[in-house]
């Protein structure tokens, strides 16, 4: 059975998300600055793509159910951080620290939590960087600054999670022991993979340095 905010709270909750939804399209826009810098400025861009989500009410009200808060407005504000989520998938695992590391020292917004699921993966397998920032809208009146959920991950860790949470939906969070252990393999495989390719780049961008010196 659904789980729903009333009437009234929805109203307020609608109202939250419309800040929720600037402070998103910021954090997008700082994001985009990068890949302009990147793409013209520097040797190479790292961030492959960008997907951006605002939770649902819906959603919002099943999490808050699910922690057995009240669902109101006030403690979707209060208790979640991750109702505006962004994803930044970039080419190679080094990338993932490089790109926190910019986001992070933008001298207006904080740091409000971070975790390195990347170095220390989760028992599942799942790798990727989470960083939970403040970010900054400025309303006519007002400033107001809002959490934004950001995961930094390869492309490689992003399929990973896509299929882990299609197949953990399916099975309503009770997967099988031996699908787990399948998930968890591929993943370890997907980290191996993940540095083979960075090896690889590695000795093209040795060779490209090299090759000229040579020909002269």
């Amino acid at each position: 059975m659904a789980v729903l905010f009333s009437g009234e709270e929805f109203v307020r909750l609608k109202a939250d998300l419309v800040l929720y939804k600037c402070a998103l399209n910021n954090m997008a826009t700082r994001v985009e600055t990068l890949v302009e810098e990147f793409s013209n400025l520097h040797e190479s861009n790292p961030i492959e793509h960008v997907k951006k989500r605002l939770k649902s009410p819906e959603r919002i009200a099943e999490k808050l159910h699910k922690r057995g808060c009240e669902l109101t407005a006030e403690n979707a504000r209060t208790r979640l951080t991750d109702i505006a989520g962004m994803r930044v998938i970039c080419s190679y695992a080094r990338d993932i620290f490089s790109i926190a590391k910019v986001l992070s020292n933008q001298p207006d917004m904080k740091i409000l939590k971070q975790r390195d699921y990347v170095g220390t993966p989760k028992a599942s397998g799942y790798r990727s960087y989470h960083i939970i920032l403040e970010v900054p809208i400025y309303l006519t009146d007002a400033v107001k600054r809002l959490p934004v959920e950001v995961q930094i991950r390869t492309q490689a860790m992003d399929f990973w999670a896509a299929l882990e949470h299609k197949v953990r939906y399916r099975f309503n969070d009770e997967m099988p022991d031996s699908i787990i252990r399948s998930l968890y393999e591929c993943s370890e495989g997907i980290a191996k993979l993940d540095k083979e390719m960075l090896n690889i780049q590695d000795i093209a961008d040795l060779t490209r340095q090299v090759a000229p010196k040579i020909h002269h």
